[in-house]
């Protein structure tokens, strides 16, 4: 059997069996981990969302991006630890964002793109996944392994970009498809501005779940994509910043969208909700971060590289 297939099997097996023991684990600790009647259903997302992963490598799996050796697997778990340790610290409500459900700024998100954009999207996958579920056990708020399936694939679509020799056409390329899913993200919020933001409450105010997504949150998606366009443009002479930037913008877009139209299902909210209430208040503000954080470490790394001479 082929090496890289073999890795790439074993990667998501040992994903799937995280997940497991952290939901079992967790729920014999905390009371507020434990899954609900949603179980199954969350886990068959998962299992959606592993699916999509392996199709995407078979049909690039010509390429070398997907291999992964002693130094990869040393990358996972490090990526994943430091993911976790910064998600718990960022997650609560001091970060909220308006929403409808848990959603709170996530700087930590820059960490599954740089690692997926560095060191393939295994890596990216694996340090994204792993990490969010970690990070979500650690806060105690409660477990939601289809969201951190998605996070995964934020880290692996960022990873995606290692298998472009052209980068720049890839990048034209990125940039289309998202300006399109950032447009439709846009128009539901401009049918649906009436969204309530369900996590707000202000009793003095009579406010009860019922005050409507903020402006801010209903467009974050545009202003993370500008910025990340002003990125590109900035960097054009740094094909790996502009790279990582894009690319990671992609993957929020792919990631928290497939978590939160998961939520179509397993929380029976309607299309609106999810994508207006869930995806945008999400997705926006990692795009932000995107712009900011990811030329950060990328620029860090590659002095390191030039310093070690690797």
């Amino acid at each position: 059997m082929d090496r890289k297939l073999i890795s790439v099997i074993v990667a998501l097996v040992a994903v799937l069996v995280i997940f497991l023991l952290i939901a079992w684990i967790g729920g014999a600790i905390n009371e507020s981990l434990k899954l609900d009647e949603t179980a199954l259903l969350r886990f068959l997302f998962v299992i959606i969302g592993m699916v999509f992963v392996f199709v995407v490598y078979w049909l690039t799996k010509a390429s070398g991006v997907w291999e992964v050796g002693t130094r990869e697997v040393v990358y996972m778990a490090i990526g994943a630890a430091l993911y976790a340790v910064f998600s718990y610290l960022f997650n609560g409500t001091v970060f909220a964002v308006p929403s409808a459900s848990q959603v709170a700024l996530r700087p930590a998100i820059s960490i599954p793109m740089f690692f997926g954009y560095a060191f393939g999207p295994t890596v990216g996958f694996f340090t994204g996944a792993v990490g969010n579920m970690f990070g979500d056990a650690l806060t105690g708020f409660g477990l939601s392994p289809q969201w951190s399936v998605g996070n995964g694939l934020v880290g692996m679509v960022a990873g995606m970009a290692l298998l472009f020799t052209d980068k720049k056409k890839g990048i034209n390329t990125v940039l289309i498809i998202s300006a399109v899913l950032a447009a439709i993200g846009t128009l539901l919020y401009l049918l649906n501005t009436d969204q309530a933001n369900m996590m707000f409450f202000d009793a003095e105010a009579g406010i009860f779940g019922d005050a409507t997504i903020s402006l801010f949150a209903g467009l974050s998606v545009v202003i993370g994509f500008v910025m990340v366009l002003v990125v590109r443009l900035l960097f054009n002479q740094d094909i790996n910043v502009a790279a990582a930037v894009t690319w990671s913008m992609l993957g929020n877009l792919v990631g928290i969208g497939f978590a939160a139209i998961s939520d179509i299902w397993i929380n029976g909210f309607s299309p609106a909700v999810a994508i207006v209430g869930e995806f945008l208040p999400a997705a926006g503000p990692n795009l932000i971060f995107a712009a900011i954080l990811v030329p950060i470490l990328v620029a860090a790394y590659s002095s390191v590289q030039r310093q070690t001479g690797r």
